[in-house]
């Protein structure tokens, strides 16, 4: 079978919007990882991007099994000696409310140019509204 070679301008991109709401962390991010990569499409190639568009509103009150609210950590390192900093989720999301989420979808794209090209085209916001409603997203449930 031959490979499949799909003109950017012949994929049809759409817009969907997925409210967090009491959604699983890691559910919700597997399912944005997915429509991101295009994986659903027929025409899906794990070299292009034909993927559709995310915007997931509500992403402050997402939730997380057991006791990872407390146990569950980030780390980052500044770059200067002694840099290392950890967070808990609980922290985290009272600080930055996007970016559990946001670290999670970036964690299950592919690593290099194709992976940071398609992390463009998710969307999170805290709250319920977002200014893309121009595109007309159509709401996907879980």
């Amino acid at each position: 079978m031959k490979t499949v070679f799909v003109k950017p301008a012949e994929a049809e991109r759409k817009w969907y919007v997925i409210d967090a709401e009491g959604k699983v962390l890691g559910r919700v991010a597997a399912r944005v990882a997915s429509i991101l990569r295009g994986k659903e499409k027929a025409i899906f190639a794990p070299h292009q991007e034909i993927g559709d568009y995310v915007v997931i509103v509500n992403a402050d009150k997402v939730v997380v099994t057991g006791r990872k609210k407390s146990q569950k950590m980030y780390h980052h390192h500044t770059g200067f000696v002694g840099g290392l900093k950890s967070y808990s989720f609980e922290t985290l999301i009272s600080r930055h409310p996007t970016q559990p989420l946001e670290l999670a979808i970036k964690g299950m794209l592919p690593k290099g140019p194709l992976g940071r090209k398609l992390f463009k085209n998710v969307k999170v916001y805290a709250g319920p509204t977002h200014p893309h409603g121009a595109q007309n997203p159509q709401p996907i449930e879980l």
